[in-house]
C-alpha cells in the first residue's frame, strides 16, 4: 500500500474519521482484514454455546474438513496447448460436462434426510417415534407416531427426486449435443461432454460454443465473426471476434495439422472481459509469435451469430469462464420456518420442565427416570407433527394460487418451500438490461445548436438530405458532393463563408453519424437453385429487405438505422473501407485509415476516413458529453442541451469532426505506429498521440437515443418504494447508461441528488471518498464495480452501512460474481430478507444467492427463469406477487402455524390436569385413535381452511402498499403472539378438563366423552374466531368435521373410556342423547370460548390493526 506522507495523511483523514482509529489505518492491510473476525472469535464458548447451536457448528466444521480432504481443489495453472494434439497435454484437465445436480445416486437418500433432520422439529419427532420401540416407554400404538413422520418424509423425498430428475435431463440434453471435431483423418462427430483440451472444434452458425476456445479461423472473408454473449454477460448486442492471423491466412482447413503450433494460455480465472496468451508457430524461420487478447477468444455458452468458426479448446468443464462464474444453488429456507423452529425449541423446553414438575410432585418415587421419559412422550403433543404436514401442504396451496392468478399469467413457482418470503422483503436487487428496459434503442432527438429535431420533424431532415445530394449531383464531381471537406467549400457559391446554412449542417451531421461507428451490415445469403450459396452475388445484393446491422452496442445500430431512414444508408463495410448509398442510389466509398474503439476510460470513439472521389481526409469522433466537452470548439449550448436530454431519459452522444491535410495525417500516422510498437506504457503513449489530434474539433450535433423501459416499470418501482422496499440496481452496463435509466425509470426521484462515487484504486482514496459520501444526506449512490471491490476490501462494514441508508443504489460494471457478492453482503450486514430479479445468464448467481430469486423469461433466454424460485413474464407482475401473494402467504402460514401449536398445547394441558388428579400417573387421557382423529379428521379441514383466509382484499393491498411495511417487522408470528396463544391454550385446556370433572361428579366414567366433545367444539369455534374473511369452503369444512365427529361418537364408543381399561363402562348412546350431557358440554364450551370472543371484539373496537381501518 502506498503510504502517504505523515502531514498529508493526518490532514486528509482527520476531517472525519471513518469509524476507525488512525492506528488501525496505519496497520498493514492483512491486519486490518483480520480485525473484525478476531473480535467475533473471542466470544466465550461454553456449554450454553454448545447447546444453543454449537453442536451444529461443530458437526458442520467436521463435515467441511472431511469433504475438503476428499475433494482437494486442484490448483488452476497456466497451460501450453498444442493445436489438435490433446495427447500432448502435460496435465489431466476436467471433463467437459455440465452438471447442475445437487445429489447423485449414493448421496440422494442421506442428503435429503440430512436436510430434513437438521431441523429441530423433525429430529424431535424421530427421537419420540424411535422411543416407542422400547417396551417400558410404549404409550399407545406405533402408527400414531410413525405414520405422520413417514408421510412427511415420503412427500419430501418424492418432491426432491422429481426436481433431481428434471435437472439430470436438462444436463444430459446439453452434454449430448454433437459437434464436428477436426482430426488428421478428417471430421468426426463428438459429444459436447467428450471434448478435450487441444481439440480443434468446428462450430456452425447459431450453435452454442461447447468449451472455452481460441478462435483460429472462420468462413467469413474478413477473418472476423460475431458471437452472441447474452447467456454469459447479459448483454444482447453481438460481439466481434477476430481469428488468429497466422491460422486464418492458411490456404485450407486441413493445413492446421501440417503446421507445428501451440497456444500459451493464462490460468483459468473469473474475469470474462480479459485474457492474455500467446500463439506461436515453430516450423517457420523465424518463429511466428502473435499475442492473444480477449478478441481472439470464444467463451463457452456463447453462440456463433455469423459464419462457421474453428477453434482450439483451451479450458473445459469446471475451468470454463461460464462455470467459474456460476455459484451453486443453496437450499433456501424461509424466515418463517426458522421462526417456527425457534418456537418449537421453546415448546420443547416447556415440555421437559412440565415433565420434571410432574415427576417432582410424584416425589421421585420408584423408577422416576423412566416415568420422566414417559411424561415427555405423553406431552409430545405440545409440538404437533402435523405442523410440518400442514405448513408444507399450505406452501403447495399458495404456489398453486400464484400460478392460477389471472392477473399475473405465465408465473411459475419453481421452489415451493419459500412463498412466505415474498411477504418479508426489504431489499430488491434488480438487473437493468432486459429487466427494467427492453434493450430496444430508438433515435429520438437531433440537436444542431440552434435547431432541434424530434421524432415528428424527421421528415424535414430527410428532405434536406435529398436536396443536398441532388445539388451535389448537378455540380461538377469536385464540388460539394462530399459536403464538407475544406477545398470543396470554396466552390460552393450559395453558402456564406462564415455560417453554414442549416441544410449543409444537417448534411454534415448525418454524414458524420453514418460514418463514425463500428457497425457492419450483414446480408442473409440466398441459396441458389443447385443448392450452393451464391455468396458472391449476395454481397452485391444491397437490397434493404435482407440487410441487418450488427454492432457491439445497440446505440450504434439505432444511429445507423436512423441515417438509413433519412436517406443515407450504410450498405457495406469491411476492415479497410465502407460504402454509403445516397437517396438517389449513388454509392459513396470511403477508406478507413484508422479506427479508435470505444473504451470505458476514454468514453469516446473515433475514425479517420479518406473519401475515394476527392481524397479528403476527415477525422470524426463521437462520445459522451463529459469526454467531448473539452475537445470541441467553444460553444454555449452543449452542456445545457445534454442536461435537458438526460432529464428526458435519453442517452446522449456528441458528434464532432476535423478535416486533416495529407501532411498532418502522415505525421500523425508515423507517431501512432511508433507508439503502438513501444514496450513500456504502450496504452498511455498511444492515447497521448491520439489526444494530439483531439483538439479544437468542429461540433456537429448532439444525438439522443432512448432505451425503452418495460411496460409499467415506473408505477411498479413507485409501488415497491412506498411498500418500504429498498431497490438496488446492479448492472454490467456503463455508468452513464445506468444513471440515465435510473432517472428515466424513476428509480431515483427527479428532485434527488445523485452521488457518483469516484473511481478509487487504493485504501487511502477509498477512505477519502467514503468520507465525502458520508457528508451527503439522502442522495442516491452510483458506484462502479472496481471501486466497489476496493471499498469492500478495506471498509466493508462502513460501506454497507452508508449504502443501506441511501434511498437507491446503482452499481454499474458489475460482474456476475460481484452481483452475488452484494446480495450476500446485504444478508450478512442487515439480516434483512433480499430478493433478486433478473433475466439473463449473468443474473443466475445473484438469483441463487438471494433469499428469494425471481427470474424473468426475456429475450436473453430462459437461463435465469430456470434457476429462479419464481419465474414471471414481465417486471410489472412483481408488484402483485409481493403485495398480494407475499402478504397472504405469510399471514396465512403464521396463523396456521400458531393454530396448529395451539391445538397441541390444549390437549397437553388437559393431559397434565388429568395426570395430576390421578396421582401423577403417566397414563394417556385419550386412546391412540382419538389422538390421531383429533389431529386429522376432526379438526384438520377447518384448521387447514385458514389458507383461504385474507385480511385485505387484493385491490386494497395494491392501493395501499404501505401495508406491506408491517409485514417486514414480522409481527404476525413473534414471541409475543406465541405467548398469547400459549395463555389461551392453558386457559382453555384447564377449563375443559376441570369443567368436565366438576360438572360430571356422578358420571365420572364419562369424563373422556364429555371433555373430548367439548374440546372438538372449542377447536371448531376457535377457527371461526381466527378467520378474517369467510370463504364457502371454510363453512363446508366446519360442518363436515362436526358431522364426522358425531358419526364417530355413535360407532367408536369403545374408545371413549378412560385409560387402557375403560372400567367396563363403554359409552352408551342413551347417555349422549340426554339433556344433561348436551347442556353441560355446551356450558363448558361457552366458558372456554366466550371470553376470547369478547376480548377480540373489544380489541378490534379500541385498537384496530391498520388494515381493518382501510376495509371499514
Amino acid at each position: 500500500m502506498t503510504r502517504y506522507s505523515a502531514e498529508d495523511e493526518s490532514s486528509n483523514l482527520d476531517e472525519m474519521p471513518l469509524m476507525m482509529s488512525e492506528e488501525a489505518f496505519e496497520n498493514d492491510e492483512s491486519d486490518y482484514q483480520t480485525l473484525p473476525r478476531a473480535r467475533v472469535s473471542q466470544r466465550h464458548r461454553g456449554l450454553g454455546w454448545f447447546l444453543l447451536g454449537g453442536w451444529k457448528v461443530l458437526c458442520g466444521n467436521c463435515c467441511d474438513c472431511l469433504t475438503h480432504i476428499c475433494r482437494r481443489k486442484k490448483e488452476l495453472k497456466a497451460r501450453t496447448v498444442w493445436l489438435g494434439c490433446p495427447e500432448k497435454c502435460e496435465e489431466k484437465y476436467p471433463k467437459n460436462a455440465i452438471k447442475n445436480q445437487k445429489y447423485n445416486v449414493v448421496t440422494f437418500v442421506p442428503g435429503v434426510l440430512y436436510q430434513q433432520f437438521k431441523f429441530f422439529l423433525n429430529l424431535y419427532f424421530l427421537v419420540v417415534a424411535c422411543s416407542q420401540f422400547v417396551p417400558s416407554l410404549k404409550i399407545g400404538y406405533l402408527y400414531t407416531y410413525w405414520a405422520p413422520l413417514g408421510f412427511v418424509l415420503a412427500v419430501t423425498m418424492v418432491r426432491e427426486a422429481v426436481d433431481e430428475v428434471r435437472r439430470y435431463q436438462r444436463d444430459k440434453e446439453m452434454n449430448s449435443q454433437l459437434y464436428s471435431k477436426l482430426t488428421v483423418r478428417g471430421k468426426i462427430q463428438v459429444k459436447s461432454s467428450d471434448i478435450q483440451v487441444g481439440d480443434l472444434i468446428i462450430v456452425e452458425k447459431n450453435q452454442r460454443i461447447p468449451a472455452d476456445m481460441i478462435f483460429l479461423r472462420t468462413s467469413e472473408k474478413t477473418g472476423a465473426c460475431f458471437i452472441r454473449t447474452d447467456q454469459l454477460d447479459g448483454e444482447t448486442d453481438w460481439k466481434l471476434k477476430v481469428a488468429v492471423g497466422c491460422t486464418q491466412r492458411l490456404p485450407a482447413v486441413g493445413d492446421l495439422f501440417s503446421i507445428n503450433a501451440y497456444v500459451y494460455a493464462q490460468r483459468p480465472q473469473l474475469d470474462i472481459h480479459s485474457f492474455e496468451g500467446n500463439f506461436t508457430r515453430e516450423d517457420t524461420e523465424p518463429q511466428i509469435h502473435e499475442s492473444l487478447s480477449i478478441e481472439n477468444t470464444l467463451w463457452a455458452s456463447t453462440v456463433v451469430a455469423s459464419g462457421t468458426v474453428i477453434g482450439v479448446v483451451i479450458y473445459t468443464g469446471k475451468e470454463t469462464r461460464s462455470v467459474l462464474n456460476t455459484s451453486y444453488a443453496k437450499n433456501k429456507v424461509g424466515l418463517l420456518d426458522l421462526e417456527l423452529n425457534r418456537l418449537t425449541k421453546a415448546l420443547f423446553l416447556a415440555q421437559v420442565i412440565l415433565s420434571i414438575v410432574m415427576v417432582a410432585l410424584q416425589g421421585f418415587l420408584g423408577p422416576w427416570f423412566r416415568n420422566l421419559f414417559r411424561f415427555v412422550v405423553l406431552f409430545s403433543y405440545i409440538i404437533p407433527i402435523s405442523l410440518r404436514v400442514n405448513l408444507d401442504m399450505g406452501k403447495s396451496a399458495y404456489g398453486w394460487m400464484i400460478m392460477k392468478d389471472e392477473n399475473i399469467p405465465g408465473t411459475v413457482v419453481r421452489t415451493s418451500t419459500i412463498p412466505e418470503e415474498l411477504g418479508r422483503l426489504v431489499y430488491l436487487l434488480t438487473d437493468k438490461t432486459g429487466t427494467l428496459t427492453q434493450n430496444e434503442m430508438i433515435f429520438k432527438r437531433l440537436h444542431l445548436g440552434t435547431v432541434s429535431y424530434g421524432t415528428d420533424t424527421m421528415d424535414e431532415i430527410q428532405s434536406h438530405i435529398i436536396q443536398s445530394y441532388a445539388q451535389g449531383m448537378s455540380q461538377p464531381p469536385s464540388g460539394s458532393a462530399t459536403g464538407g471537406a475544406t477545398p470543396s467549400r470554396k466552390t460552393q457559391a450559395s453558402a456564406p463563408k462564415v455560417r453554414k446554412s442549416v441544410s449543409s449542417r444537417i448534411h454534415e451531421a448525418v454524414k458524420a453519424i453514418a460514418l463514425c461507428h463500428n457497425v457492419t451490415p450483414v446480408y442473409e445469403s440466398h441459396v441458389g437453385i443447385n443448392g450452393e450459396t451464391e455468396s458472391a452475388e449476395a454481397d452485391q445484393d444491397f437490397s434493404d429487405d435482407n440487410r441487418t446491422y450488427q454492432a457491439s452496442s445497440p446505440d450504434e445500430v439505432a444511429l445507423v438505422r436512423w441515417t438509413e431512414s433519412v436517406g443515407l444508408t450504410l450498405v457495406n463495410r469491411d476492415l479497410t473501407s465502407l460504402q454509403l448509398k445516397t437517396p438517389s442510389g449513388q454509392i459513396l466509398s470511403f477508406y478507413i485509415l484508422q479506427i479508435f474503439p470505444f473504451t470505458s476510460e476514454s468514453k469516446r470513439m473515433g475514425i479517420i476516413v479518406r473519401e475515394e472521389t476527392t481524397g479528403d481526409i476527415t477525422f470524426y469522433m463521437k462520445g459522451a458529453d463529459v469526454a467531448m466537452a473539452s475537445i470541441v470548439q467553444y460553444n454555449d449550448w452543449l452542456e445545457e442541451e445534454c442536461g435537458n436530454m438526460a432529464r428526458e431519459g435519453l442517452r446522449t452522444l456528441v458528434v464532432a469532426k476535423k478535416s486533416l491535410s495529407e501532411e498532418q495525417y502522415q505525421d500523425f500516422e508515423n507517431r501512432y505506429n511508433q507508439a503502438k510498437l513501444s514496450i513500456h506504457d504502450r496504452a498511455l503513449k498511444v492515447a497521448a498521440v491520439v489526444e494530439s489530434l483531439e483538439r479544437e474539433m468542429e461540433l456537429l450535433c448532439l444525438t439522443g437515443v432512448e432505451d425503452q423501459l418495460q411496460a409499467d416499470v415506473r408505477p411498479t418501482l413507485e409501488l415497491l418504494r412506498n411498500a418500504g422496499i429498498k431497490i438496488w440496481m446492479l448492472t454490467g452496463d456503463k455508468l452513464e447508461t445506468a444513471t440515465c435509466i435510473a432517472k428515466s425509470s424513476h428509480l431515483v426521484a427527479r428532485s434527488q441528488d445523485i452521488h457518483v462515487f469516484k473511481p478509487v484504486s487504493n485504501r487511502g482514496e477509498a477512505h477519502l471518498e467514503l468520507n465525502a459520501f458520508r457528508r451527503k444526506h439522502d442522495c442516491a449512490l452510483v458506484i462502479s464495480g472496481d471501486s466497489l471491490e476496493v471499498c469492500l476490501k478495506y471498509y466493508e462494514h462502513e460501506f454497507v452501512e452508508l449504502a443501506c441508508q441511501c434511498p437507491a443504489v446503482v452499481c454499474c460494471r458489475c460482474s456476475p460474481t460481484q452481483k452475488a457478492q452484494i446480495v450476500t453482503l446485504l444478508q450478512q450486514h442487515t439480516a434483512n430478507r433480499t430478493c433478486a430479479i433478473g433475466d439473463g445468464g449473468n443474473d443466475v448467481s445473484m438469483i441463487q444467492a438471494a433469499d428469494c430469486g425471481i427470474g424473468i423469461e426475456g429475450k436473453e433466454g430462459k437461463q435465469a427463469s430456470l434457476a429462479a424460485d419464481f419465474s414471471i413474464t414481465q417486471f410489472k407482475h412483481i408488484g402483485r406477487l409481493l403485495m398480494v401473494h407475499g402478504r397472504n402467504s405469510y399471514k396465512r402460514s403464521a396463523a396456521l402455524g400458531q393454530f396448529v401449536m395451539h391445538r397441541g398445547m390444549i390437549i397437553s394441558t388437559m393431559q397434565a390436569v388429568f395426570s395430576s388428579i390421578f396421582f401423577f400417573a403417566s397414563v394417556p387421557l385419550y386412546q391412540g385413535f382419538l389422538m390421531v382423529g383429533y389431529a386429522t379428521i376432526y379438526t384438520m379441514f377447518p384448521v387447514f381452511s385458514l389458507v383461504l383466509d385474507q385480511d385485505v382484499k387484493p385491490d386494497m393491498a395494491l392501493l395501499y402498499p404501505e401495508l406491506y411495511k408491517d409485514l417486514t417487522k414480522g409481527r404476525s408470528l413473534s414471541f409475543k403472539t406465541f405467548l398469547i396463544w400459549v395463555l389461551v391454550s392453558v386457559y382453555q385446556g384447564g377449563i375443559l378438563m376441570y369443567g368436565g370433572l366438576v360438572l360430571f361428579e356422578s358420571e365420572f366414567v364419562h369424563v373422556v366423552a364429555i371433555s373430548f366433545t367439548a374440546l372438538v367444539l372449542t377447536e371448531l369455534l376457535m377457527v371461526a374466531l381466527t378467520i378474517r374473511t369467510w370463504h364457502w369452503l371454510m363453512v363446508v369444512a366446519e360442518f363436515f368435521s362436526l358431522g364426522c365427529y358425531l358419526a364417530s361418537l355413535a360407532f367408536l364408543n369403545e374408545y371413549f373410556g378412560i385409560g387402557r381399561v375403560s372400567f367396563g363402562a363403554f359409552l352408551d348412546l342413551s347417555f349422549i342423547t340426554t339433556w344433561p350431557f348436551l347442556w353441560k358440554v355446551s356450558a363448558i364450551t361457552l366458558v372456554s370460548c366466550l371470553p376470547l370472543y369478547i376480548i377480540k371484539y373489544l380489541k378490534r373496537k379500541f385498537s384496530p390493526p391498520s388494515y381493518s381501518k382501510l376495509s371499514s
